[in-house]
């Protein structure tokens, strides 16, 4: 369904370090640069793009706004949950299971340096 996601932030060598942890423990790297953005994720397949706004405005988070990226395995969404805590992340919920979205829903929450919401979940029943 998705081409791509774009984040922004305002300052890109601290992001670039937290994103390389964190998609990173998701098996996913920086591919390419285009322009002012690095790019995570092949050049015809689902990707993720982090850069400063176009308009050079300030950086803001989405209010509601929070992007899902799959882990194959419970496991890397425990390493995504702690690489994010290591690299200047803050936590919006634990790993652990959320049954209230389906029995095997295996997720965890967190906030970017610059604010912007990220999880990873495993839909899997074996971890």
């Amino acid at each position: 369904m998705f081409s791509h996601v774009t984040l922004g932030t305002n300052d890109m060598p601290r992001a670039v370090t937290f994103y390389d942890a964190v998609l990173g423990a998701l098996g996913h790297r920086q591919e390419f640069k285009v322009g002012h953005a690095v790019v995570y994720g092949a050049i015809k397949a689902p990707k993720t793009f982090i850069l400063s706004p176009f308009n050079e405005a300030e950086a803001v988070p989405g209010n509601g706004v929070h992007v899902a990226y799959l882990a194959k395995s419970r496991a890397e969404v425990d390493a995504f949950f702690a690489a994010a805590m290591a690299h200047g992340g803050t936590s919006e919920g634990d790993p652990g299971l959320r049954p209230h979205y389906h029995p095997n829903y295996y997720g965890a929450y967190v906030r970017d340096p610059d604010g912007n919401k990220l999880q990873a979940v495993c839909h899997s029943a074996s971890g």
